[in-house]
């Protein structure tokens, strides 16, 4: 059955508030820089307010919904990994969420990227107890610190102290055996982001991609990150590869999805990526190009959220010619 696009809830309508907000309040503009604390307060609601919700994939592997990225939860005798941690406000909730679940101490975590309301909560996680994983341009972000732009406003996203660090990183791929799964972390290039990681859980056939693909709407390029338009197509397309039929889809933000919904995506950016390169090759502007809305007929099923999804797919693919 293909996911529906549900808003409540999630990371995006969260971000439209707050992109409305800045709006309501007169000083919203391309220029607006916002500290990471101010996007915190207004983008997220207080911790008290936050449900954790509980998803179970199968025996062992559960998929948490909260503030920020999904996170996947793998339970069993080695103990508990997860991938991506959401914020560090919420992190205690999360660790009781693990304990519903039978779970105890965090051994690993997987960052699929550097965005903040993926890998905050690293910030709160103790290094003595728990090893974090990343690809190298992830770690590499972390360390240094940056500016994600969203279009409509840019946040600053501070570098993370050592101890929040990833301390395994991978530039192509590696893999873990832990709690009787052979669990892959694979990246296939600049994608979402330069620094992307997707990660197969092989005998649970689940797949947790991060923000290369999300059921929110459509997918959000962190050109200022190297990710492109281009990237997310093939890195998608080559991690299909790797899935056996029925794999169960974990996506950065959103509902539980299926290879279908990953193969109509895949569609989706291919259709549009030819649109707006044919009008780029006819010399036409980012606002011609928009105006044009090459997106309409897709527009139903994948909303507008983040980052202004037609800008950003423009501006990598004007950077790539």
């Amino acid at each position: 059955m293909s996911y529906k696009y549900k808003m409540k809830n999630s990371f995006y309508l969260i971000i439209f508030c707050f992109l409305l907000s800045l709006n309501s309040k007169s000083i919203y503009s391309e220029d607006t820089i916002l500290s990471q604390n101010e996007a915190y307060e207004i983008q997220f609601p207080p911790a008290d307010k936050v449900e954790i919700r509980i998803q179970k994939i199968t025996e062992n592997l559960f998929l948490f919904f909260g503030l920020g990225g999904n996170i996947a939860v793998s339970i069993g005798d080695d103990g508990v990994l997860i991938v991506d941690d959401q914020i560090p406000s919420v992190m205690p909730k999360i660790k009781d969420a693990i304990k519903k679940i039978g779970g105890g101490d965090i051994i690993y975590t997987i960052n699929t990227h550097w965005h903040y309301d993926h890998a905050d909560g690293n910030l709160a996680l103790d290094p003595k107890i728990t090893k974090i994983i990343s690809h190298s341009n992830a770690r590499n972000n972390m360390l240094e610190g940056g500016i994600i732009d969203l279009v409509n406003i840019k946040v600053i996203q501070e570098p993370y102290p050592n101890y929040a660090l990833p301390v395994i990183t991978h530039e192509t791929g590696m893999t873990l055996f832990f709690n009787d799964e052979e669990i892959e972390l694979v990246h296939y290039g600049p994608a979402h982001t330069s620094g992307d990681s997707a990660v197969i859980f092989h005998k649970q056939n689940a797949i947790h991609y991060g923000d290369v693909f999300v059921t929110e709407g459509y997918p959000f390029i962190d050109v200022s990150s190297g990710g492109s338009i281009d990237g997310i197509i093939n890195f998608l397309s080559k991690s299909l590869t790797k899935l056996k039929p029925g794999a169960i889809i974990l996506p950065g933000h959103g509902e539980i999805a299926t290879l279908q919904d990953v193969e109509d995506t895949i569609i989706m950016l291919k259709t549009v990526r030819e649109r707006i390169l044919k009008m780029i090759d006819e010399g036409k502007s980012l606002q011609e190009v928009i105006d044009a809305k090459p997106t309409k007929d897709f527009d139903e099923k994948y909303p507008v959220w983040l980052g202004n999804f037609v800008n950003r797919a423009y501006t990598s693919l004007k950077e790539e010619k």
